[in-house]
């Protein structure tokens, strides 16, 4: 634990001391003293946010049973605790021992969106690790970073020494165990690193180099040394049934985001929408058992006393067990008023029964995401659902008593017009009028559709990738244009900031050349760019001039279908001819069927031996 008495004059002078302070209910790890490797997980944001994330608890819990690993836990501190270290001259540490972080073997950290990344450099700074990789000497830790971002590492390249590519459980052990072994073997940094680019699923930057074109494309992206791959190929679990899964988590002291049992259902998906990264990048489609999830569900209530369980996934509907799990979780979360909560339902698979069943202990709200407000847009994107879909849904959830609902859209999507705009406000409209067909509760309640439109981003390996993003006005445009399009108050609307879709599509499709940008915001003290009250677009204009960057580039420029992309070096699987087809069908209105109706040949199948779980074919009995 920490030395309370060490940190307890910062701890007074900040806001949630909380987040500072370790020591959480089953929050154990293995006695660093006794460790061969100490390892610190960083989440680049703060406290509440990381402490939701299940991700990090799975990797934290399969390093820490390894009998050599000690991993801790960081988080990217607010600023007025970054305010108290810096002036008491103390270094950013971690909250089971207390001990800084340049005193550990690893540093990892998760990506999980791009406005992350000035946080990453705010927290080695912190720490004093030096930010460029190559200014890092013998005793400094080696920097790791995995997530989803890290499906295109390019912007960080300067500053991570390893990425990890893919699915971490099986991994970062294997990871960890050649830098224990080099460790104990007296190999210095170097060699170690070069010795990890052998390694399946690692990607070194230091070990290639990349040239480029007078327009400022990709020249060439070569290895500097025999043996580190032209490729890496991403790491996948195959079973998900034997895989780690932390039944005992850390309880945190304060709310945080995500106060429930979350369970992994499967990982992958089967739709194939073409503008969603997720969807291409974890395939292929893996299932776990039912008997499997609730034993974890029940040891994992009793572990942490949540009263809420959410089943996560891209497309939980997806699931062949699904009813079968339900009634599973059902036989004892009824009698100890657990909630059960399915986030991401997907309106063509809606269930009368099973969300009847879901609401036995408490009902609330229901989410769906239809996309686009036209079918001829939602037939681009490959949404394969019909208004005639959408409309039944929403009935069967005001028949079951439901009178909030809320909807998620896009705009900016290519080949998007003003119709495709105005659409969602029309489908709103007809959602509404679909609540008041019916004389629903004798007319004493009202309904509430909320409207929640997102830019579109254009991102690596997907369909879409090649795409550029609307300008800034034009999304700004359309934003209005929608609203203006809205009659009525039982429809809220609500858009994001078209500044931050910018700045996240710039370093979403960006080359190792931003590294310039995020060092000098580094120096300037940005960070928390994903908070409304840090995020300054000027300040981000001002680091892309100052350092002869130009965003459009990267963000509102039309890609070339043969130009070398920043991340083609990664291999998800999934392959480019397949994204090349798909864009060429998404321009064509053609929509291509879901996975498990007919195999679309995305090359997943190449992960699992050459046999796709997703292509299997019969009825979804979820």
């Amino acid at each position: 634990m920490i030395d309370y008495e060490k940190y307890a004059p910062l701890l007074a002078k900040v806001e949630k001391p909380g987040r500072y302070v370790g020591g959480e209910f089953r929050s154990e790890i293995p006695d660093p003293e006794k460790a061969d490797l100490r390892v610190c997980f960083c989440f680049p944001d703060i406290y509440e946010i990381g402490m939701s994330n299940l991700g990090v608890k799975i990797l934290t819990g399969a390093l820490n049973q390894t009998g050599f690993i000690s991993c801790e836990r960081c988080y990217t501190p607010w600023p007025d605790m970054c305010k108290q270290l810096t002036e008491n001259g103390v270094p950013l540490y971690a909250l089971e021992s207390g001990d800084p972080l340049n005193l550990f073997d690893i540093v990892a950290f998760t990506l999980q969106y791009e406005l992350s990344y000035t946080n990453v450099l705010a927290m080695l700074k912190l720490a004093r690790i030096p930010l460029l990789s190559s200014e890092r000497g013998e005793n400094d830790p080696i920097i790791i970073a995995g997530g989803p971002c890290a499906y295109n590492p390019e912007p960080l390249a300067d500053f991570v020494d390893v990425f990890s590519i893919g699915e971490g459980e099986d991994a970062l052990v294997e990871l960890s165990t050649l830098i224990r072994d080099c460790k104990k073997n007296g190999i210095g940094r170097e060699e170690t690193l070069y010795r990890i680019a052998q390694l399946d699923g690692f990607y070194v930057p230091s070990l290639y180099s990349v040239t480029y074109n007078e327009n400022g494309t990709i020249a060439s992206f070569e290895p500097k040394r025999s043996n580190v791959p032209v490729s890496i190929r991403k790491r996948i679990i195959s079973d998900l049934d034997n895989v780690y899964f932390p039944r005992k988590c850390s309880v945190p002291f304060i709310e945080t985001v995500h106060d429930r049992v979350m369970l992994e259902v499967f990982r992958g998906c089967l739709r194939g929408c073409r503008f969603c990264q997720a969807g291409m990048v974890y395939r292929p489609y893996r299932e776990k058992s039912p008997e499997v999830l609730n034993a974890d569900a029940v040891e994992s209530v009793a572990n942490s006393g949540y009263s809420e369980i959410s089943l996560t996934s891209l497309s939980i509907s997806d699931y062949t067990h699904l009813r079968e799990l339900i009634d599973k979780l059902l036989s004892w979360t009824d009698d100890k008023k657990v909630n059960l909560s399915l986030p991401s339902m997907r309106i063509d698979n809606f269930y009368e029964e099973l969300l009847e069943k879901v609401s036995s202990v408490r009902k609330s709200g229901l989410t769906f995401a239809p996309e686009a407000g036209t079918q001829r847009l939602r037939d681009v994107i490959n949404k394969n659902i019909t208004e005639e879909e959408i409309i039944t849904a929403c009935e069967k959830a005001f028949d079951g008593g439901r009178n909030s609902l809320k909807l998620y859209f896009m705009n900016g999507l290519p080949t998007e017009t003003d119709n495709d705009i105005c659409g969602i406000a029309g489908l709103a409209q007809n959602i509404v009028d679909t609540y008041y067909s019916k004389k629903r509760f004798g007319g004493g309640r009202g309904v509430n559709v909320t409207v929640s439109v997102s830019c579109f981003v254009p991102k690596p390996f997907t369909p879409f990738q090649w795409c550029a993003q609307d300008s800034i006005e034009e999304l700004e445009r359309k934003q209005q244009l929608l609203k203006s399009e809205i009659k009525t108050k039982k429809i809220s609307y609500k858009y994001h900031d078209a500044r931050v879709s910018r700045i996240e599509a710039v370093f979403a499709r960006g080359d190792r050349r931003l590294g310039s940008a995020l060092l000098l915001a580094a120096e300037r003290g940005m960070m928390l760019d994903g908070w409304d009250e840090f995020f300054s677009y000027e300040k981000w204009l001002e680091v892309f001039s100052d350092c002869g960057i130009d965003p459009a580039f990267y963000a509102n420029r039309a890609f070339e279908t043969d130009e070398i992309l920043p991340w083609d070096f990664i291999d998800i699987g999934v392959t480019k001819e397949f994204m090349k087809r798909e864009y060429a069908k998404a321009i064509s209105e053609e929509t291509t069927p879901d996975c498990r109706t007919k195999c679309s040949g995305c090359g997943a199948a190449s992960l699992c031996n050459g046999k796709c779980v997703c292509n299997e074919r019969g009825a979804n009995n979820g």
